[in-house]
């Protein structure tokens, strides 16, 4: 009875490790690296044929997942942050569409979970280091604390502060509502893009110097001023340095990780990079590097940088818990000239550009490293979208999300692992564009609400005639660039993906 009293304990002793072992959680480090502007063509590992080179990216895909049906929930810069950090689209907050300007109000709700605060409440260290484009509350000087008109005009628009006017801000006072409000523990931010005002970088919520200088901008030229390192006109600290903003930002990370290597508590580092969007700064080492001017310099830069932090992964000993995710807010601003000249496709055979409808809008780059659990070298066609980050990290770590979070997110942790996912089909994708055109992705069907580009392609917007389809309608899988417009001669195929669009924007 005895021998057979120690079988039994023996094997409810073998049954509870494997129990506990199949309840623990995986607590990786996680590494958000989000390009600005980099196209789905300027990954060497997604078009052979591109003329910009990227090694250190290719190598990410060589030893992950690279997806090659991923899209940013907003052809532009603001609403795809407030996507990924939120869950949710960025038309359900107070910015319908358009982006925010360098001292705009902050657009994350003071109340609304972000995967920052999540991971913080899983004893995660979360950070910051890029830029961040959410606005924040700057404080204003008294003689103009009543300036600001609720009518709309260009500073003001959707009910909220698009923008001020600099010469109104007390810049010795902290600006509120920055990154420490939503969860991140250290923060080092430009406030918006690399060509808007002002030019300074904030550390925990703190000006690390006063932009007390003003720089006239940099428009080197008058056709499309992009092509050149374009700035605009405005406040700037005395030390800031536009060609060091890249390279800035990749030391900041890398002192971090340095800081953080080989603790217990995992970190969350999410790098928002302000290149290659404009300003083209490559700095001299990479100039002529490329075989796609300017622009394919810079793009080189970047993917260089990357490298120096994977290299600062593998020097502490962080790079076999880390997982890793490369991506872009968006497509790339590349021209039809700019394609002619260069014989680069950045949106590789994708209709259109950076802030428009079409796919090349807003498919990008999307690969994922996690040595020992993603498979190296593989590669997914399963169709997602940038929000799916908050339902991932949640899945990850067996959290579950409460009620009116993240309500536009799916765990695509099934397919990164290879597993079977417990879903039968991915949801639909809604699209937006610049200016507040709708598309809606399910299955090889994409339906636009509108005729034109939404965006920066011409025409923007088309008046239907008489008799004429209101809106576009392409089967991706038979007509990945856009060409045929299916929307007369499929009347059922419009009915339903224009109710399930409505159903969602209606949640």
């Amino acid at each position: 009875m005895k021998i057979y009293s120690l079988i039994l304990f023996c094997l409810l002793g073998l049954w509870a490790c494997q129990s506990q072992k199949e309840d623990q959680v995986e607590r990786p480090n996680i590494i958000y690296i989000l390009a600005d502007d980099m196209g789905f063509g300027d990954v060497s590992a997604y078009n052979a044929a591109s003329k910009t080179q990227t090694p250190n990216i290719d190598r990410l895909a060589a030893e992950g997942m690279r997806f090659t049906d991923m899209h940013s929930p907003s052809s532009v810069c603001t609403p795809t942050r407030y996507g990924i950090l939120t869950g949710r689209y960025c038309w359900r907050s107070r910015l319908p569409q358009g982006v925010l300007q360098g001292y705009g109000q902050a657009l994350l709700e003071k109340d609304r979970e972000t995967v920052a605060s999540l991971l913080q409440g899983q004893d995660y260290t979360t950070a910051v280091i890029g830029k961040w484009h959410l606005g924040v509350d700057w404080v204003l000087k008294p003689e103009f604390k009543d300036s600001i008109s609720m009518e709309s005009t260009d500073m003001n628009e959707f009910g909220m502060l698009r923008d001020l006017n600099g010469d109104w801000v007390d810049f010795t006072q902290k600006p509120t509502d920055g990154p420490l409000d939503h969860g991140f523990d250290y923060s080092y931010i430009l406030p918006a893009s690399l060509d808007m005002e002002p030019y300074c970088y904030l550390e925990n919520d703190v000006l690390t110097e006063i932009p007390s200088e003003f720089t006239p901008g940099n428009d080197l030229n008058t056709g499309s001023y992009a092509t050149q390192a374009f700035w605009r006109p405005g406040r700037v600290t005395k030390s800031f340095d536009f060609y060091d903003v890249l390279p800035n930002f990749i030391r900041q990370a890398k002192t971090f990780i340095n800081s953080h290597a080989k603790e217990k508590k995992p970190f969350f580092l999410y790098l928002p990079l302000a290149a290659p969007h404009s300003p083209w700064v490559p700095t001299e080492n990479y100039k002529g590097s490329s075989r796609a001017g300017q622009y394919g310099d810079f793009v080189q830069m970047v993917d260089a940088q990357i490298g120096e932090l994977l290299k600062t992964l593998e020097e502490t000993g962080e790079a076999d818990n880390t997982m890793i995710i490369f991506t872009s807010d968006n497509g790339p601003f590349w021209k039809p000239d700019f394609i002619e000249k260069y014989n680069h496709k950045a949106a590789a055979d994708y209709r259109g550009m950076k802030a428009d409808i079409h796919e090349g809008g807003h498919r990008i780059p999307f690969i994922v490293k996690w040595p020992k659990h993603v498979k190296a070298g593989s590669v997914s066609d399963f169709p997602a979208t940038l929000t799916n980050l908050m339902a991932t990290c949640a899945d990850l770590l067996k959290v579950k999300l409460g009620e009116n979070t993240a309500e536009d997110s799916q765990s695509i942790l099934p397919i990164v692992l290879g597993d079977k996912p417990n879903f039968q089909d991915p949801i639909s994708i809604v699209h937006h564009s610049s200016k507040g055109f709708f598309a809606i992705r399910k299955g090889p069907w994409k339906l636009i609400d509108k005729l034109g580009s939404g965006g920066f392609s011409e025409p923007v917007l088309i008046t239907p005639k008489a008799n004429e389809a209101p809106g576009q309608l392409y089967n991706l899988r038979l007509d990945p660039s856009e060409t045929q417009n299916l929307y007369a001669s499929e009347p059922e195929k419009v009915k339903e993906l224009t109710e399930e669009l409505n159903a969602i924007k209606g949640k």
